[in-house]
């Protein structure tokens, strides 16, 4: 109980009221509610309609960032993965030219199979300036759109055999092949 005034008690819980009988007069009862928010009775405690639909749509407004961030969190694991991936396919198909112990110029294709379904590759190989220098780059295409979805660049220097004819003309790259398979790889 609370005095605020001299004829003033404040009750302090709705369902128990509270007079003085202090001098023999009687003071007039308030409830603390109508004290703080005047314009509401007793009934008419809770929450307006405005503040529940700001409430509503502050928690919505946080949902949809929250999807957005899930959403993007996804989307950026799976490209990742498509590159790990494409990376190994392009660095397996130059390692695959290592492994043959020759290299020759030209273009050649393939499909990923199951690891990047949808996707193929491409081997371009080009001799440089250089006499054994080759540029090798392979690039991993969506087949669908066509785009690329990785690129990689590398230089192989093969040695030239020199020939068993002793002439200084440059062999083809066929019987470059041809010789290396004949000698077991030239290395």
């Amino acid at each position: 109980m609370m005095l605020l005034a001299p004829n003033l008690l404040v009750r302090d819980k709705p369902s128990r009221r509270m007079t003085s009988h202090q001098s023999g007069e009687r003071r007039a009862e308030v409830d603390c509610c109508e004290l703080l928010h005047p314009s509401r009775t007793k009934h008419e405690r809770g929450f307006s309609l405005v503040e529940v639909m700001c409430a509503i749509l502050i928690l919505g407004v946080g949902l949809v960032g929250l999807a957005q961030g899930v959403v993007l969190a996804l989307s950026s694991t799976k490209d990742s993965e498509l590159q790990t991936r494409a990376s190994w396919i392009a660095s397996g198909q130059i390692e695959s030219l290592r492994a043959d112990g020759f290299v020759t110029s030209g273009t050649t294709e393939g499909d990923c199979g199951d690891l990047m379904p949808g996707h193929q590759w491409r081997q371009t190989i080009t001799r440089t300036d250089l006499d054994g220098l080759f540029d090798v780059k392979v690039a991993i295409l969506n087949t669908s759109t066509g785009k690329s979805a990785f690129e990689l660049e590398t230089f192989l220097f093969d040695p030239p055999l020199s020939t068993s004819t002793g002439s200084s003309e440059p062999m083809s790259n066929k019987e470059r092949a041809k010789n290396r398979r004949k000698t077991g790889g030239g290395r």
